[in-house]
C-alpha cells in the first residue's frame, strides 16, 4: 500500500496530538496539522493530503467553511469531519457540503480507523 498524507485540523492541541498518535503508525507516512480552517486551507494547498480530519468549531474559519473552501479548490479532497457537536443537523450539513464522513468526539481508535477505511 502506498504511503499517504494526512492533515489533522482541530483548534485543540490535545485533539490534534491524539489523532496524530492514533494514525502515526498506520498508513500515513506524513502528517501535518492546522489549528483553524484558514490554516487548514493554506496547508491543503501546499501539502495536498490524501485525507483531512476536520473539526467544526474553530477560530478564524470554522470547519464547514473550510470544507467548502477546500472542495472548491479541489473537489477530489477527502474530508472526515470529527466534531463534538452532537447535533445531527451539523453532521448532515457537513455531508451535504461534501465531507465524506462524520465522527463524533470523543473518538476511539476503532471508530477513527473504521471511518478512514470507509473513506479511502
Amino acid at each position: 500500500m502506498e504511503p499517504m498524507k494526512l492533515l489533522v485540523v482541530d483548534d485543540s492541541l490535545i485533539m490534534r496530538r491524539s489523532i496524530e498518535r492514533l494514525l502515526r503508525s498506520g498508513r500515513f507516512s506524513e502528517i501535518r496539522t492546522a489549528s483553524n480552517g484558514q490554516q487548514a486551507f493554506e496547508e491543503f494547498r501546499t501539502f495536498r493530503p490524501d485525507l483531512i480530519t476536520m473539526d467544526i468549531t474553530m477560530p478564524l474559519m470554522d470547519g464547514l467553511t473550510a470544507v467548502d473552501t477546500i472542495l472548491r479548490d479541489n473537489p477530489e479532497a477527502r474530508i472526515l469531519v470529527v466534531s463534538a457537536l452532537a447535533d445531527k443537523s451539523t453532521a448532515v450539513e457537513a455531508i451535504k457540503r461534501g465531507a465524506l464522513g462524520f465522527l463524533l468526539k470523543p473518538i476511539t481508535p476503532e471508530s477513527l480507523n473504521e471511518a478512514i477505511e470507509d473513506i479511502l
